[in-house]
């Protein structure tokens, strides 16, 4: 007798959560139309990103079913290379390096750090394990060795929470964790923005972030402000921003996806960026793969959020396309099945049913 764990029970949440992912994406670039039309915008950007994001989604379903440990491996030696291959994954030649492409380097990095370790947890023999969470670390020493501390700290925090993976038992309270984690980042950068962070703490958060970074958080907040319901237009924040301007290195990006979005886009836009998040994180809850897999996963995309809340990572579309992979690759019912990752793992989808098999 099959129960809500078994193939079909997986199947309906599988259509649920693909069927949510259709809508937000689609509502993520209706939108950008929508306010680009009102106020002469530049939709390209994000209807770009929602393009990688979804093809990296069905990239990862895909290589994750046929081949659940050398896809995310490939994933995250791809990752690790193109960091070494692109320094700073800029889109054309620079004189200097501007600011927010060592955000694009953490993010990958991470990113890689998060596939390799789900690479592991779906290995079958210890060596394998240990050669792969190897492989992770080593994406911590690389981002230490380009001058990224962002990522050093990120690469080591997901190899970390996929470690501790193992011994959880309830991904629904991990995957709820990672996102308050994420919303009290995201929640910083907008205090700092509105000026709602005592002085003494503000000065200091100042000198790590660059005066300069500030000064464009708070531009995207004056913005909203002024455009609450359709936002300012997509791609208009650089010639609306005072502090943009004047910088020689400037690039038209708040270097805040959050306030990018609720500067551009409106309270609906920053909506449609939270159901984005939102989305992938619930198909990590509702998906089939053991729990370490999951959870390392979502430590990996939790960790790219905190980046995009004070950066400008999610402006690369290798960003974009390895955020959509990982979530692919963590969701995919691989064709075979995955005994030794379930022996770690006694309540694969925390159904509070037995398990079938």
């Amino acid at each position: 007798m099959a129960s809500a764990s078994g193939p079909d029970g997986d199947g309906g949440r599988r259509i649920v959560s693909d069927a949510t992912g259709v809508v937000v994406l689609g509502a993520c670039a209706g939108w950008s139309l929508i306010t680009a039309a009102a106020h002469d915008g530049r939709p390209e950007g994000v209807l770009l990103a929602v393009l990688a994001v979804a093809a990296g989604y069905a990239a990862g379903r895909i290589g994750g079913a046929l081949l659940p440990v050398a896809a995310p491996c490939a994933g995250a030696l791809a990752g690790a290379g193109l960091t070494l291959a692109v320094p700073h994954l800029a889109p054309g030649p620079q004189i200097a390096t501007p600011l927010g492409h060592a955000g694009a380097t953490a993010a990958v990095l991470t990113l890689s750090a998060g596939a390799a370790c789900c690479a592991a947890w779906a290995a079958s023999g210890p060596a394998a394990r240990f050669a792969l969470r190897l492989l992770a670390a080593g994406t911590a020493v690389l981002a230490a060795a380009l001058g990224s501390a962002t990522g050093c700290v990120a690469c080591t925090a997901v190899l970390l929470c996929s470690l501790a993976a193992g011994r959880t038992r309830h991904r629904g309270a991990g995957l709820a964790l990672l996102a308050a984690v994420a919303a009290v980042v995201t929640g910083l950068t907008w205090a700092i923005a509105a000026g709602a962070v005592p002085g003494g703490l503000t000065a200091a958060l100042e000198e790590r972030l660059t005066p300069h970074r500030v000064r464009l958080w708070q531009d995207a907040w004056h913005l909203l402000r002024e455009n609450g319901a359709l936002g300012a237009g997509p791609g208009r924040f650089g010639e609306l921003s005072p502090a943009s301007a004047p910088s020689l290195l400037a690039d038209g990006k708040p270097h805040s996806a959050p306030l990018q979005q609720a500067a551009e886009q409106g309270l609906i836009g920053l909506v449609l960026l939270v159901a984005a998040f939102g989305w992938m994180m619930y198909a990590l809850w509702r998906g089939p793969r053991p729990t370490p897999v999951a959870l390392t996963a979502g430590a990996a995309l939790t960790g790219v959020a905190a980046i995009a809340a004070i950066g400008n990572a999610l402006s690369f579309t290798a960003v974009s396309v390895g955020a959509g992979l990982l979530a692919g690759l963590a969701t995919a019912r691989p064709l075979a099945d995955e005994q030794p990752a379930r022996s770690a793992d006694p309540h694969p989808r925390d159904t509070g049913r037995a398990p079938a098999w």
